[in-house]
């Protein structure tokens, strides 16, 4: 048992400090792992069927939302967001707010930082607000990234792994998390707000920003993307009544969209190259030493903790989980310890608590570890007590609410 733990621990620490080779990071403890007799060959087959659906849906939703992001798709978003806002600083605030918890709910909370934090820290310095306007707006931003990121399966890589361990369908899982995800965004904005509020100027000067139509690259392709993304949406729910796995739609469809982007002039298949491939290796190294832990006997141990525990505690369980390990490790952990166990409300308390409890701390997840590595690029620098603060007081409370819908 303590060498799993060991292993896990320093694969997490590789992470953490150089999270650009996570995926070799990840595969390099899983071969240690494997010659040290932690995990064997039965266990690296059974991950692999475990998580190459969820992988490869992940990296297509990344992909569409690089070619999204070269048409301009994201900046017009933002733009109009803005200047939807009439210039009330609160207002901006709001619509801001929303605005990433509905590119992280459709694109993954990944897509939502790599892409939407660049275009709001440039859309900022334009408008010239100060550095404590600045910070609120950025790390409101980030918060909201996992907020919104469990309304769909595709929305994050935890939802994917553990619809797919427990064979939840597309439109099941919707119906169970469409009513937690609003009350999560709702009590986000309101908090968010709240702690931020004296950092919110009332007014902004939209003249400063440009028009909605001169980011657009190619209007054909912009008009036809949205026919594409209601075409791509429908695949899922066909897809789930015929059991065709996500990735098909997910991954296929964002090829597609590429190939006729392609052709329109506008984009480069160089995009594939941003595409984070890394995250193949990394979800296929990383549960393969996870799965020492179950072998070691922890699942077995937190199975006999967790199965009389309601949605509220198996919640908070996974979110702290989340903040110390990471939510990857820790969504997996969970996983194979609610198997068996029959209150399926506790599967989502255990994805809820892995989307919204990584806020806890800068390395609960992946997407947070990309946020402040984004902000470093810009010369934004948010230290990790300054974060650690802001964190340990919004997250428990959405958190709590959150869950407390689902119990009801």
């Amino acid at each position: 048992m303590e060498l799993a733990l060991i292993l896990l621990f320093i694969t997490l620490f590789l992470i953490f400090i150089k999270p650009k080779y996570m995926g070799y990071s990840a595969v390099l403890m899983a071969i240690v792992a494997f010659f040290l007799n932690v995990v064997n060959l039965k266990d690296v087959v059974e991950v692999i069927d475990i998580v190459w659906d969820a992988t490869l849906t992940f990296i297509g939703i990344i992909i569409l939302s690089l070619v999204l992001e070269e048409i301009g798709f994201f900046d017009w978003a933002a733009v109009k967001i803005a200047k939807f806002s009439k210039g009330s600083g609160i207002l901006m605030f709001v619509y801001s707010m929303l605005l990433g918890a509905v590119i992280s709910a459709l694109f993954s909370s990944d897509s939502a930082v790599l892409i939407l934090t660049p275009i709001l820290i440039s859309k900022m310095q334009i408008l010239k607000l100060n550095k404590k306007t600045f910070l609120a707006f950025v790390l409101a931003g980030g918060f909201m990234a996992n907020t919104g990121s469990f309304l769909f399966v595709f929305s994050n890589l935890p939802n994917i792994i553990t619809a797919d361990y427990f064979d939840i369908g597309f439109i099941e899982y919707f119906k169970h998390m469409f009513l937690p995800s609003l009350v999560a965004i709702f009590v986000s904005v309101l908090f968010l707000f709240l702690y931020f509020k004296n950092n919110i100027p009332k007014k902004i000067d939209l003249d400063l920003l440009p028009e909605c139509k001169s980011v657009i690259k190619n209007k054909k392709l912009f008009i036809f993307s949205w026919f594409f993304l209601v075409l791509l949406f429908t695949g899922f729910v066909i897809g789930d009544f015929y059991h065709i796995p996500v990735s098909f739609f997910a991954l296929g469809g964002a090829l597609l969209f590429l190939i006729i982007a392609y052709f329109t002039g506008v984009v480069s298949f160089k995009v594939l190259k941003k595409a984070p491939w890394q995250i193949l290796w990394f979800s296929i190294g990383l549960y393969v030493v996870v799965f020492g832990l179950k072998d070691a006997g922890i699942t077995s141990y937190l199975h006999e903790i967790i199965k009389n525990s309601n949605a509220l505690e198996v919640g908070f369980l996974s979110a702290g989980l989340s903040g110390i390990l990471n939510n990857l490790p820790s969504v997996m952990i969970m996983d194979m310890a609610l198997k068996g166990i029959e209150h399926q409300a506790l599967v989502y308390a255990n994805i809820i608590g892995t989307n919204i409890g990584p806020k806890l701390t800068p390395f609960g997840a992946l997407s947070t570890l990309l946020w402040f590595n984004i902000l470093r690029k810009k010369g934004i620098k948010i230290t990790f007590f300054e974060y650690i603060k802001f964190g340990i007081v919004i997250t428990p409370i959405v958190l709590f609410f959150t869950l407390l819908i689902l119990e009801v």
